[in-house]
């Protein structure tokens, strides 16, 4: 818990005498006992209070670079050239950690780990992400943003807790209210951010202690993001048919090969970025040939709806429309996007996969095409992050539904066959994890 009252026994009869050195050794305790939940409640209001506060800082901030990764998409989209500037796009993100000297692996996972350990979380992280970020918009990379939100949030509630010189554990706190404010202002999702904080962090465990400051958090953030105009992830959810045996034989079945893609993209990230490593040690080389390599790709065969994170291609899968091959397409151009180094995130390109891929095979399921990309949408990113629950409350969101059994059901199945694959392999894993591991 997030407080905490202590149970101090009353040593009964104990003492010599008529009883009386009894009762008053227990009115003692209970006066003590009363005490330190008074101490521990007072606590508990400073951090709820604390949270409601980062909630605001965070939230304006992701709304303020909501803005701006919305504002550079639409410039690229109207000059096509400014593709060509990406290779020297990611050495200038490179150079800008090296001037700061913040080391340039420094990413999601170590926002992550910071939160299960005491790391340090460099204060300058904050705006490094923003400007890797925004440049790789800008320039086309293949890439996301939830990964800049995650950062940047972690780091400015990691840095507040410092600055405020709060105990470890709240600092850790601070973090994960921090990661939920940004997400949730960057997604209008603040039930799925908040959860999906809980649960990324440790598979399988859930930290409820920072249940209700991380909600405080989100909450708050996402009226924030609202009132600055930050237009919330929701799609139309269409096609659904009703929930019979069929039905969910069906979703299942997409569910299995949504986990299949999942473990292809997880595995693809991880080798990707090792063998890129192995291959060019040089990270200024590395950077520039992989951005070089995504202009010619993008120009050559005219995939530009593939530059960026591709929001708009979602929104076409959903309404039942994409290419047979584009899942696949999207999820090269990132795994040599991200390999390379470029800065942003995986989550929204998931979702790009997930949709148009379950918007390619839904059909030959049986499934009407538009509502197999929103299940495709919620089981790949289940299958990437190992968070069940947030998938499930990212679907009562983003479609605004409450019709969730067959996403459940997506949902369960992805989740049992996505085994230890991830896209943070800084989680840590408490137990079994998979279907057939379970119990070992």
């Amino acid at each position: 818990m997030w407080y905490h009252i202590p149970n101090i026994p009353a040593a009964r009869g104990r003492l010599a005498g008529d009883g009386k050195g009894a009762e008053e050794m227990e009115r003692g305790a209970w006066k003590t006992r009363l005490a330190a939940g008074g101490r521990s409640l007072l606590r508990g209001a400073r951090l709820l209070a604390l949270s409601a506060v980062l909630g605001g800082l965070c939230g304006g901030l992701g709304a303020l670079f909501h803005h701006l990764i919305d504002w550079v998409t639409h410039l690229r989209e109207g000059a096509p050239w400014l593709l060509w500037l990406l290779p020297l796009g990611g050495v200038a993100t490179l150079l800008c950690y090296r001037l700061c000297r913040v080391s340039f692996e420094a990413g999601t996972n170590l926002i992550i780990t910071s939160v299960t350990t005491n790391a340090r979380v460099p204060a300058l992280l904050a705006p490094l992400i923003v400007v890797g970020t925004t440049l790789s918009h800008l320039l086309g990379a293949s890439v996301g943003r939830e990964g800049a939100a995650l950062q940047l949030g972690g780091s400015v509630g990691h840095s507040v807790g410092r600055l405020l010189r709060l105990k470890e554990g709240e600092v850790r706190l601070c973090a994960m209210c921090g990661m939920a404010a940004c997400f949730s202002a960057m997604f209008g999702a603040p039930l799925t951010a908040c959860v999906f904080v809980l649960e990324v962090v440790r598979v399988g465990s859930m930290r409820y202690y920072a249940l209700l400051p991380c909600l405080t958090a989100s909450c708050v953030a996402d009226l924030v993001a609202l009132t600055l105009g930050a237009a919330p992830l929701r799609f139309d959810l269409t096609g659904a048919p009703e929930v019979t045996v069929a039905a969910l034989l069906r979703t299942a079945a997409l569910a299995a090969l949504c986990a299949a893609v999942g473990a292809v993209l997880c595995a693809g990230l991880e080798g990707g970025a090792r063998l890129a490593k192995k291959r060019l040690e040089n990270p200024w080389l590395r950077i520039a040939l992989g951005g070089g390599a995504m202009t010619l790709v993008t120009v050559g065969f005219g995939l530009y709806d593939y530059a960026g994170a591709g929001s708009q291609v979602i929104a076409q899968a959903v309404a039942g429309q994409a290419q047979p091959w584009a899942f696949a397409v999207k999820l090269a151009l990132t795994v040599l996007c991200v390999s390379a180094g470029f800065r942003g995130g995986e989550i929204v390109p998931t979702l790009f996969i997930g949709a148009t891929f379950g918007c390619a095979v839904g059909p030959l399921l049986g499934l009407d095409p538009g509502f197999a990309a929103c299940v495709g949408m919620i089981a790949l990113f289940c299958a990437a992050v190992n968070c069940p629950m947030a998938s499930l409350f990212l679907a009562a969101e983003v479609f605004a539904t409450h019709d969730l059994v067959l996403f459940a059901a997506a949902v369960a199945v992805t989740f049992a066959l996505s085994g230890r694959f991830s896209l943070y392999d800084s989680q840590v894993y408490d137990r079994a994890e998979t279907f057939g591991a379970t119990g070992e």
